[in-house]
C-alpha cells in the first residue's frame, strides 16, 4: 500500500487510537487541532482523519462529503471530564457562550443541551482558551480574562482549568447528554472522503486502525505511565480517564447516538438535516 497519511489530535484521549501507528511502515501521522482536520481531509492532504463528528454533516453543499470509518472513536457513556461548560450565571440565564475554537462538535452539543434542558439559546462567540489573557495598559501586569460563560475541551480542562470561584455553575456535556438521552456520545471518529470510501486503500487503513485500537486497549496502563506526566495529568486521574470514562469502540448504541445528535442539531437549525454515511 502507498504511504497512508493519518490526521489526528495530540490529546491524551487520542493515545488509545493512535499510539503505535507511527511504527507501521508507510504510515505518516499528521497532527492538527480538531477544527482543522476536516479541511486537511477534504483537500486530500490526509487519507483518513480523526475528525470532529459534525464534520460528517453536510454543512456546505459544495464541500467534499465525508464518511464515518467505525475503526475507532473518541466518545463517552456518561461523564467526559474534558468537555465542560463553565458559567458564572445559572445555565438557564446564559445569553452568550464563549466556545473553545478547537472543537466544532462540542459547540453544537452545548447549544442542544442549553436549549433542550435549560431553555437557553445563547449567541456563540469564539474563544481561544489557550490565550486567555486580557490586553491591559502598557506597564500593567496582564490579568486573566474569563468570560461569563465558557466551553472548554481537551486536556486543558484538567491541566489548566479556569478558576472554580469564577464559575459556580458547571456542566459535563457527556454526562448531561447521557442523562437526557440514555445514549453514549461521540465527539470524534475516523473519517475518509466519501469518494474514497469504496476503495481498497481505505479498507486496508480501516483494518489497520482497528487492529491498533484493539492492541492499545490491552496496554492502557502502559500508555498512562508513559505519557500522563508529559501531558500534565495526574497518573491516577489519567488512568481512570482513558480506562473508565472514555469509549473507543463503535457499536450499535454509538451509531444510534450519532443519528440522534444529528437529528437534534437539525431540529434547532445548528446543522442541516443529515443522515450519516458509514463505511460499513
Amino acid at each position: 500500500m502507498p504511504s497512508a497519511r493519518l490526521g489526528f489530535v495530540q490529546y491524551l484521549n487520542t493515545l488509545p487510537l493512535v499510539e503505535g501507528l507511527g511504527t507501521w511502515r508507510e504510515v505518516e501521522l499528521v497532527p492538527a487541532v480538531p477544527a482543522k482536520l476536516s479541511g486537511l481531509l477534504r483537500a486530500g492532504s490526509i487519507d483518513v482523519g480523526l475528525c470532529s463528528l459534525v464534520d460528517a454533516a453536510a454543512t456546505d453543499p459544495a464541500a467534499e462529503p465525508l464518511t464515518l470509518v467505525p475503526a475507532g472513536m473518541i466518545g463517552c457513556d456518561g461523564p467526559t471530564l474534558t468537555v465542560r461548560l463553565f458559567s458564572a450565571v445559572p445555565l438557564e440565564r446564559v445569553t452568550v457562550l464563549h466556545a473553545d475554537t478547537e472543537s466544532h462538535t462540542s459547540v453544537v452539543l452545548a447549544q442542544i443541551l442549553l436549549r433542550q434542558r435549560f431553555g437557553a439559546r445563547p449567541t456563540v462567540r469564539d474563544f481561544d482558551a489557550t490565550a486567555h489573557t486580557a490586553h491591559t495598559a502598557p506597564g500593567t501586569p496582564a490579568t486573566p480574562h474569563w468570560p461569563e460563560t465558557l466551553l472548554i475541551i481537551g486536556d486543558k480542562v484538567v491541566t489548566d482549568p479556569p478558576p472554580a470561584d469564577r464559575y459556580p455553575h458547571q456542566l459535563d456535556l457527556g454526562e448531561a447528554w447521557h442523562a437526557w438521552t440514555g445514549l453514549p456520545f461521540v465527539y470524534g471518529m475516523w473519517m475518509c472522503r466519501s469518494v474514497d470510501a469504496a476503495s481498497t486503500r481505505v479498507a486496508v487503513i480501516a483494518e489497520m486502525l482497528e487492529r491498533q485500537r484493539l492492541r492499545n486497549t490491552l496496554r492502557l496502563d502502559w500508555l498512562v505511565d508513559r505519557y500522563a506526566s508529559t501531558r500534565g495529568w495526574p497518573a491516577d486521574l489519567a488512568r481512570r480517564y482513558v480506562g473508565e470514562y472514555l469509549r473507543y469502540a463503535v457499536g450499535p448504541r454509538e451509531r444510534a447516538a450519532v443519528t440522534r445528535f444529528f437529528a437534534e442539531a437539525a431540529s434547532l437549525g445548528t446543522l442541516p438535516a443529515t443522515q450519516p454515511r458509514w463505511l460499513n
